[in-house]
């Protein structure tokens, strides 16, 4: 994939989760609703199997999963070493089929692999990132595996060969893959309970998203600070333009680094409250993003920069909704991509 070419000029995508328990008809309605850049279904409603940590937890070393009390852990009471070295030669060796996800951990990817892509431009996955991993799976004493240095490397690593198979089997259905990492944590950054270094967040990032050959981006549907990010080496910075779109005024220099090396704003623009969603149209939608390109322009980003490295999505997971409004997101976010292209001349393009 040529990354520095591809210009989404406010194409539609979504983060992943969904509210439906079958994946059959979670995969329809992201064809139908996303026909650009379909995003898999995460199905968390389904199965704690398909909760967005325990789903990528499989085989990591001496993880404890209790269905009965919804909790998952890694036991260090038990001898890691035999299990960090096999990990370790994995990653070395990059035997990516060693870390695959299983059916009965993603049925919404394994559904969306055994679908036809004709008319994407893109498709779309995510995996958990190591920050929010690392601190809501803890040991068997409830110390987040996060701050055990260890264990924080083995999670990137872990993640890294996930993100891999996943890419992989993504390019079988179409030559341009996206895949994100999802961080709700780093909505804490800088705060007592996300003690880490920027340099940590950025380098443990960059491990798993080190193996990939086409876009990467991170999606936080938080506040945070987004210097740091976008001082990562993601393609794609995807955050809730919807509750938080001035933020990134507030980092123009950073910003104007981020496009300039080609990144992409993934704006969630559309809500995922269903409430004030379903107060919205296309046309408020577009307008709303008009209005923080103006704020940025004025700051001195380069608007056709803006037009151009731009995509459209929900301002975060559409799984709280019911499937019948979680589709109306859907639709309306295409809805508002048409909208912005057709207004701004990007469509063909």
């Amino acid at each position: 994939m040529d990354k520095k070419a591809f210009k989404p000029k406010g194409l539609a995508t979504a983060i992943g989760s969904m509210p439906q328990t079958d994946p059959v008809d979670a995969c329809s309605a992201v064809l139908t609703h996303l026909p650009a850049i379909p995003a898999w279904p995460q199905l968390p409603h389904r199965s704690f199997l398909e909760n967005m940590y325990v789903q990528y937890s499989e085989r990591f070393p001496s993880v404890v999963i209790e269905h009965e009390n919804e909790r998952i852990y890694v036991d260090r009471s038990a001898d890691l070493t035999g299990q960090l070295e096999k990990l370790y030669e994995a990653y070395l060796t990059n035997n990516l089929d060693e870390y695959a996800i299983s059916p009965e951990y993603a049925t919404g990817l394994h559904q969306f692999l055994s679908q036809k892509m004709e008319s994407a431009i893109a498709v779309k996955g995510q995996v958990t990132g190591p920050i929010s991993f690392g601190l809501t799976v803890t040991d068997q004493d409830r110390r987040p595996t996060l701050y055990d240095d260890t264990l924080a490397d083995a999670i990137a690593k872990h993640l890294r060969l996930k993100a891999a198979w996943m890419e992989r089997e993504l390019l079988k259905l179409c030559p341009n893959t996206i895949i994100f990492v999802d961080e709700p944590y780093l909505a804490s950054l800088g705060s007592a309970f996300v003690a880490l270094s920027n340099d940590t967040v950025i380098s443990l990032t960059n491990e798993v998203l080190g193996g990939l050959s086409g876009l990467t981006g991170i999606h936080c549907c938080g506040n945070t600070d987004w210097s740091v990010l976008m001082a990562s080496d993601i393609d794609i910075l995807n955050f809730d333009a919807f509750n938080f779109g001035e933020s990134l005024a507030l980092y123009p220099d950073d910003l104007r680094t981020f496009l300039n090396r080609g990144g992409i704003i993934a704006w969630g623009i559309v809500s995922n409250i269903e409430e004030k969603m379903t107060q919205e149209t296309p046309e408020k939608t577009v307008s709303r993003l008009d209005d923080l390109f103006k704020q940025l322009s004025s700051k001195g980003i380069p608007h056709d920069l803006l037009l151009e490295q731009c995509l459209i999505t929900p301002s975060c997971s559409l799984a709280s909704m019911s499937p019948e409004a979680s589709n109306r997101a859907m639709k309306l976010t295409t809805d508002a991509s048409n909208q912005f292209r057709h207004q701004y001349g990007l469509e063909g393009n």
